[in-house]
């Protein structure tokens, strides 16, 4: 069953270039509502967690260090479909392969440094919201 939110995270390089207003004004045109939102910086121990399923490739320790180098803006966002349709409003990983007009087409600089996160599924964006949002913190 398809659920109604999904989680983002704006990544210290869309964070540090200063893309946070235009990212956020990109997403509210496409129809998602913010129920959650924060500014916050992930400390070592947050990274390694949160991208735990990544702990055996090669780029993990370079993905934990870009991930703490500097603040992201987690939010919750809610629409219908809203996982698939956030996945299409960031475009591929590799912004050289996003569709135009996606938000990594427009802002990420590369594969690794791709500006933006979005969950990949219901089940993942409940845990990846959990993460970083209490309960009494979504509205």
């Amino acid at each position: 069953m398809a659920t109604n939110r999904t989680f983002t995270m704006l990544k210290p390089d869309a964070v540090e270039k200063g893309h946070i207003g235009a990212i956020l004004e990109k997403i509210n045109a496409s129809g998602f509502r913010i129920v959650a939102m924060k500014l916050t910086q992930m400390t070592k121990a947050d990274a390694q967690e949160f991208y735990a399923i990544h702990s055996e490739r090669p780029f993990f320790g370079e993905l934990v260090e870009y991930m703490t180098r500097g603040p992201i803006v987690a939010a919750i966002l809610e629409k219908d479909n809203a996982v698939e349709d956030f996945r299409a409003l960031i475009g591929a990983t590799n912004p050289a392969e996003a569709a135009e007009g996606t938000i990594r087409k427009l802002y990420a600089a590369s594969i690794g440094e791709n500006a933006v996160h979005g969950s990949d599924s219901d089940e993942n964006a409940a845990i990846e919201g959990a993460f970083h949002f209490s309960g009494r913190e979504m509205f």
